[in-house]
């Protein structure tokens, strides 16, 4: 049997031909017969579909990647997984580096591509951790995600909770019942202080 595995850090990445789909089709086009996708970092073991995938491959199958890094972003933990599967008689398949083996060649290609994935990574993670150490000086900086609707919004949604519903300021404002009543408790508590 072939099985593929497609994976991405996010459910919305598509950049650089990574998206599911993009993975899906190459994986179908190379003949996998059944697509396990996961939307996990790479560096996390355990990953759902990845676990299912474990637990139905046998001897003699075959796993399709597209790229090394799709299966482990750290050099460690894709060479623990694809030396775990070669000695249980399962053969990998990286569409853009070919069939794997337990050759000291295909180790080193391995152990190459994992080590600069795991690069990649550490480097998107610590641009990462600048971009929010500089972002944390501005003066204006809020941590989290932005606010959908602005104070004079959420105030006018408030003035119109006096005579109406919340079912109704939901319908007329589009602002859900559930941050109208965190706005206006956030409100009486303010006007408590």
């Amino acid at each position: 049997m072939k099985y593929g595995y497609a994976r991405v850090s996010t459910a919305g990445q598509a950049a650089n031909g990574n998206s599911l789909e993009a993975q899906e089709e190459q994986l179908r086009a190379a003949g996998a017969e059944k697509i396990f996708k996961d939307a996990f970092t790479g560096t996390l073991s355990h990953r759902p579909e990845l676990d299912q995938l474990m637990a139905v491959v046998k001897p003699g199958d075959v796993i399709i990647v597209t790229k090394l890094d799709r299966i482990a972003r750290s050099m460690i933990q894709g060479s623990q997984l694809i030396n775990r599967l070669l000695a249980q008689g399962i053969a990998i398949h990286i569409l853009n580096i070919g069939m794997m083996d337990n050759t000291p060649a295909s180790k080193l290609i391995r152990n190459i591509f994992f080590s600069f994935a795991e690069f990649e990574r550490d480097m998107i993670v610590e641009r990462t951790q600048e971009g929010k150490a500089k972002a944390r000086l501005r003066d204006d900086f809020r941590e989290g995600r932005p606010k959908k609707f602005s104070r004079k919004q959420m105030d006018h949604a408030l003035s119109l909770l006096a005579t109406n519903s919340y079912k109704q300021v939901e319908a007329m404002t589009g602002i859900s019942k559930s941050t109208l009543k965190r706005a206006r408790k956030a409100a009486q508590e303010r006007e408590h202080e």
